[in-house]
């Protein structure tokens, strides 16, 4: 018995032992990335001084791996600029991020990237065990999947494998487990997908209650005919300004309305999607069969969405007019599985889901959807039901067909009652084209009241007129129905469709000169294909073509030699090492006048040349000339190449659009940056 009690206490302080046994947090840099660290959870502490501009953050709450981890967390308010531990953990790719401004940090947004990663409190998880000592991705490969050479020469096969947390991490019900691929050369690796989780029930609200110290527009209840429709506005709509003295007339909830008031949270938590944002979607409460479809009209191919203004101030017959319109909308359109699909966004106080794009595709079942639609009430909050329409309905889950321009019609009565510029911005970014209906406008004595002045011209696609309608009277929008079909149907105009990844035209400029070697050339060509996978392909999206140059120049392909991302990052494999001297200015020349004399007028001109030693001839001119065209020159110099020339040959400021490395194995560190400027340029153009 002595020897068992003896046995006993010293097995339970080894296991104190063991308990006490502290984790080692290895330490990150501000720059670190989470796409170049393997480990698929780690705890990491960050060092002091990682908030700042040149340490890139992409999206919000749910980041892009290229984003620096410690600016993330940052960004997210898990620790500040002084530092601190955080948990990393690895989730699949997204669509799109949005960019905001948050704890200091600007981050930016982005349409889509392979791989994604969370960040919380450095507190370990139970029965997760934490590395101490990080792996970090080789030198040899990019951030992410590469696209490799077969052997020969000096070309490498690498397997691709992602790697899979042990234990299985569950961050969610929607998310994959990582498996592990070989990649073919110059094929995309396979993007896991996610399937939506159910949306989170709303909470009801008892009643709509007047918020102290706001001011909201009521309308009468009555149909009095459109020579009182302005007569009868009593003003309730937030101001900082004096209260006007009208009677306010008392609404009760319409019958059979739902009073979906739930507050909107961009904070992930476990069990739930993580892209869920709190609204419920009455199509989830209460889904429909797809009825019979109909092709549609197939000039109009199109996904759009209405956003329905469904506030108190409109009053019920109003809010039938708006109903009434819509539905000759729907009509106009064609709707149908070839042509334009519709949805419809209702908002108040908080937006939801009346049915998506792939709940009807024929007109008379849209239509009759349509009237069956009961108001919500609630404020004009036009801010937030955009926020929502740019994270939840253009996803494939909902109907979303990839290739149709993304379209929303904000319908608004008189002005918003919160922002809408920032949440305009992160849709037009996400590639959404935003039209608004603005019905019966301010009026001059009304215009005190109005919260965010030239509301219309900070939310539209672009300030030219073409995205925006002004109606006088709700009695008359009928008569804009075919005005707004013709506009929402001519797709060549729609150009906020556009995003950084498929609007340009990129021309390779690539040094075959002698001193550039077989096995580096094989290097660049790798290169090369790397950045030309991440943008998406095809006729009417970026287009591809390649110069190599000695003394001489060859045309490798032209931009509407191929028209799919395979047959291009095969071509690129095909391109055979010339040799011979270093003619980099008659390259420019001959770029500019074989590949973007040709480019379509609405592309955006990207030249990268990549040299590995100093001209022969002159660059400044023909880097001028290229400049004064249109060209955006991006200059890449390895080992030899001369830094003046580099920068003469980049568009200003040259310190964005040039870069050195001193070997060209090293040439996959400028994948990710590149990507970054060419998204951060295109989003930061003016709208008019």
């Amino acid at each position: 018995l002595g020897v068992f009690l003896t046995c006993t206490y010293a097995a339970k302080e080894a296991t104190k032992k063991i308990k006490k046994a502290k984790l080692y947090v290895p330490q990150i840099d501000c720059d670190a990335k989470a796409g170049k660290i393997i480990n698929p959870e780690f705890i990491a502490k960050c060092p002091p001084g990682c908030q700042d501009v040149k340490y890139r953050v992409y999206g919000t709450d749910i980041y892009a791996s290229f984003s620096s981890v410690c600016g993330a967390a940052i960004h997210s308010g898990i620790i500040d600029n002084t530092g601190g531990k955080i948990l990393v953990q690895k989730v699949a790719g997204h669509a799109g991020y949005r960019g905001s401004f948050s704890n200091g940090v600007r981050s930016l947004s982005l349409p889509r990237w392979r791989e994604s990663f969370l960040v919380s409190e450095g507190k370990p998880r139970k029965g997760v065990t934490y590395p101490s000592t990080l792996e970090y991705s080789s030198s040899k490969s990019t951030a992410g999947d590469c696209v490799d050479f077969p052997a020969g020469d000096t070309g490498r096969k690498v397997d691709q494998t992602s790697p899979v947390p042990t234990p299985t991490i569950q961050l969610a019900t929607t998310t994959p487990t990582p498996t592990s691929t070989t990649t073919d050369p110059f094929t995309t690796t396979p993007k896991p997908t996610t399937t939506p989780a159910t949306t989170r029930t709303m909470t009801a609200a008892a009643a709509v209650k007047s918020r102290p110290g706001l001011q909201h527009r009521v309308r009468d209840t009555a149909f009095r005919g459109p020579s009182t429709s302005t007569n009868n506005r009593n003003i309730l709509r937030p101001s900082t300004g004096i209260q006007r003295q009208e009677p306010v007339a008392a609404f009760r909830r319409p019958a059979g309305s739902p009073a979906h008031l739930a507050m909107e949270t961009d904070l992930w938590k476990p069990g739930l999607s993580l892209f869920d944002t709190g609204f419920a979607s009455k199509e989830d409460l209460n889904p429909k069969p797809l009825e019979a479809t109909s092709q549609g009209n197939p000039s109009c191919k199109v996904d759009l969405s209405f956003l329905m203004d469904g506030s108190w101030s409109i009053g019920k017959r109003r809010f039938q007019l708006q109903k009434q319109f819509l539905s000759n909308v729907a009509q106009a359109l064609g709707i149908g599985s070839a042509g334009p699909l519709m949805g419809i966004v209702q908002y108040g106080d908080d937006p939801s889901t009346e049915f998506s794009l792939k709940t009807y595709a024929n007109p008379k079942d849209l239509r009759n959807a349509i009237e069956k639609i009961p108001q919500k009430g609630g404020l004009s909050n036009v801010g937030k039901a955009l926020s929502f329409v740019n994270k939840n309905f253009f996803l494939d889950a909902n109907g979303n067909r990839g290739g149709a321009p993304n379209v929303v019609v904000v319908m608004v009565d008189g002005w918003p009652t919160d922002r809408v510029e920032e949440a305009s911005r992160l849709a037009r970014e996400s590639g959404i084209n935003i039209f608004f209906v603005t019905i019966e406008a301010a009026a001059e004595n009304e215009k005190q009241n109005v919260i965010e002045p030239n509301f219309v011209d900070k939310a539209v696609c672009r300030t030219n007129g073409f995205y925006s309608i002004s109606v006088p009277s709700w009695f008359g929008l009928h008569k804009i129905v075919q005005p707004l079909v013709k506009r929402v149907c001519d797709t060549d105009r729609l150009v906020c469709s556009k995003t950084c990844l498929n609007s340009a035209d990129i021309g390779f400029v690539i040094d075959g000169s002698s001193s550039v070697g077989t096995g580096n050339f094989r290097t660049v060509l790798q290169f090369v294909a790397n950045i030309s996978k991440e943008f998406e392909i095809s006729d009417t999206d970026t287009r591809i073509g390649a110069v190599q140059y000695t003394y001489e120049q060859r045309l490798e392909f032209s931009f509407d030699k191929y028209s799919t991302k395979q047959d291009v990052l095969s071509a690129i494999k095909r391109i055979s090492y010339w040799s011979g001297g270093t003619s980099t200015g008659a390259a420019i020349s001959y770029t500019s006048e074989q590949l973007f004399t040709k480019s379509k007028p609405n592309k955006r001109k990207i030249m990268i040349l990549i040299t590995d030693g100093r001209s022969y001839d002159d660059v400044r001119v023909p880097a001028m000339t290229a400049h004064q065209n249109g060209v955006i020159a991006y200059s890449i110099g390895v080992a030899w190449a001369a830094q003046d020339e580099l920068e003469a040959i980049a568009t200003d400021p040259d310190k964005e659009h040039s870069f050195f490395v001193d070997e060209f194995d090293n040439l996959y560190q400028f994948v990710n940056p590149l990507i970054q400027n060419i998204c951060t340029e295109f989003n930061s153009q003016p709208r008019n």
